[in-house]
Parts: structure tokens; sequence; C-alpha cells
């Protein structure tokens, strides 16, 4: 059985519920295939170059075998503006990529290149775009590379816009005072996701793997 080694950033990663309300679209992917199936190496903060530059898929790589699955999903921090994250999407973000690609297929594995999740910031009742330049870089080197491609910017974004301005408020960190213990003042974060975000993201990826015939239909267990 294939296993799925996960790489990418706050928005995958996996969270204790008693440390915060956030959970990232990874953790649920795992819970629904099995934590022993689903590796989750995704953390907070992370682009392709500090991935990269703190071994993270140096430590994932003795692990991968043949029939392996590497999903790849940056560009949040890759897109920010801290200088030891930032990469430019035409330039080190697409060598970053092209790293994970020559791995996984080093090993056997099949590495997946993944879309970042919509950020949900309205303006005017509007969705604004979100990620320009990395969204395309990541299509572009799919393409190049016949890699499998998740576009799952394009899915969440399909996803807030049908619910609108008010309801996607429910799918991301968006709480009122006194809500959370965690966040006492309130929040109003427009990029992480609570678990009605996570459950439908990790549906989409677990969806378009299938689609993919990188995944057998129907395949779901608690972890």
């Amino acid at each position: 059985m294939e296993r799925l080694f996960l790489c990418g950033d706050s928005t995958m990663a996996s969270y204790s519920p008693a440390d915060t309300p956030i959970v990232g679209w990874g953790q649920v992917l795992a819970e629904r295939l099995g934590t022993d199936r689903v590796r989750n190496h995704a953390m907070a903060g992370r682009s392709t170059r500090t991935f990269l530059q703190e071994g993270r898929l140096a430590r994932i790589e003795p692990e991968l075998a043949p029939g392996d699955l590497l999903l790849i999903q940056f560009g949040h921090n890759d897109g920010g503006n801290k200088p030891e994250r930032h990469t430019e999407p035409w330039g080190d973000f697409t060598e970053n990529l092209t790293v994970f690609l020559d791995t996984a297929e080093a090993h056997g594995a099949r590495p997946v290149l993944l879309t970042p999740i919509c950020v949900q910031i309205w303006e005017d009742g509007v969705l604004l775009l979100s990620h320009a330049g990395y969204l395309e870089a990541v299509r572009a080197l799919a393409e190049r590379r016949g890699v499998p491609l998740i576009d799952l910017y394009a899915e969440s974004r399909r996803v807030v816009e049908a619910l609108g301005p008010e309801a996607s408020k429910a799918l991301y960190l968006h709480l009122a005072p006194g809500e959370d213990v965690h966040f006492p003042d309130g929040v109003s974060d427009t990029t992480h996701t609570r678990r009605p975000g996570a459950e439908r993201y990790a549906e989409i990826v677990q969806r378009a793997l299938e689609d993919l015939s990188l995944l057998p239909r129907g395949e779901e267990r608690n972890a």
C-alpha cells in the first residue's frame, strides 16, 4: 500500500486540539486515510527555501519507496515579506520545487504538485486574488515535468466564492471574543482553517488523487 508524504506549510500541517483551533487539511487527510499511511511533515512558517534548508526533505528521503506519493504544497511563505523565507516564483521557488520532484523520482516515488489554498479576503463582495506568480509557476512546472497537479487554489476559491463573504468565515479562523480560550480577544485570520475548512480541502485533495488514479476510490478510515 502506497504511503503519502506531505511537504508544506501551516495550511497543510497537523496541530494538537489542546493547543489551537487551527486544523490543517493534511491533518484531516491523515485522519481519513490513517496516520500510518499519511506522514504529514508540513510545518508552520515554512517555504520551499526553509523546508529544504532545515533538512526536512532530507529526513523524508530515506523512507521514500517505489509507489509512494510525495505531496508538495508551498506558496504562502514563499510569497511573504520575510527575507529568510521569500523566494521568487520563476527563480528559486521553481528551482526548489524541482528538488522535491527529483528526490521523489530518484526513489521511484510519485511527486504531486499542489497550488496553495486561497486566502479568504473579500473587498466589496469580491474575493481577492492571491499568490500571483506562484500559482502560475507551480502549474507551469507540473506541465513541463509531466507531474500530476492538484489545483487546490482554484478548487478552494470556488468553495469560498460559492459560500460568500460571511458564510465562508466558518472555514477559516474567524472567532469572536470569548469564543475560544486560545484567542480570548477573538481573531480574524483569513489564511488558516478551522476544522470545517480543513475537512472541505482534505476531501478535495483526496478526490483529486482518486481522479488521478493515485488512490483507490472510497478508501477512508479513522486514524
